[in-house]
């Protein structure tokens, strides 16, 4: 045998142990891992599909606000009028009311200027004249609303605590009732819900 032919027979015989060796990965190796995840994927699937049981007493406390797009509370004023309007219009300016030509309500900075908190009509179509230009309204404004965007963060709610500041010094000053969104009057736990 010459030196060519022994290197050509090695060569076929390392490519016939080598295409063994793939054969043998394939069929032992491969089966193996997959009835190992079968079986991982077994033995979780009771678990998941199993109910947990809730325990028998949990403590009652306040439940957390449920996820809102915005905090509304409506002041409704007890004797609306000339003389309740132009004591808006002095509140307003106290707290530094920005007016919005274009949405006609008012816009205080408040903690975050970027979430500014709203003050609109209280009853539909929500918009407030101008007050600050003695414009006047189609007919009396009997209430406001304030409205404003809950954080994102539960630490960044300044503007919460600002935004229930306003409302009670809204009710003390118009002697006017405050009803949240189910047009309930609002109590502590309403001003600690939306506070968070």
């Amino acid at each position: 045998m010459d030196r060519t032919t022994a290197i050509l027979m090695l060569a076929l015989i390392s490519l016939v142990f080598g295409g063994l060796a793939t054969a043998i990965f394939v069929y032992i190796i491969i089966p193996w891992r997959r009835r190992r995840a079968k079986n991982r994927a077994a033995k979780l699937a009771p678990l998941s599909a199993s109910v947990v049981e809730p325990p028998i007493e949990t403590p009652v406390t306040t439940p957390p606000a449920a996820k809102v797009s915005q905090h509304s509370l409506f002041i409704i004023f007890a004797e609306p009028g000339q003389a309740t309007e132009q004591t808006l219009t002095q509140w307003l300016q106290k707290i530094k009311a920005d007016y919005d030509p274009l949405k006609k309500v008012f816009l205080v900075a408040g903690q975050q200027p970027a979430n500014p908190i709203t003050i609109a009509n209280a009853f539909l179509p929500g918009e407030l004249p101008d007050l600050y230009r003695n414009e006047s309204a189609d007919e009396e404004i009997k209430g406001i609303s304030l409205i404003v965007k809950p954080p994102l963060h539960k630490r960044r709610n300044q503007q919460m605590i600002a935004f229930v500041a306003l409302a009670k010094e809204a009710a003390t000053l118009f002697n006017a009732d405050v009803l949240d969104t189910q047009h309930q009057n609002a109590t502590e736990d309403t001003y600690t819900q939306i506070i968070g």
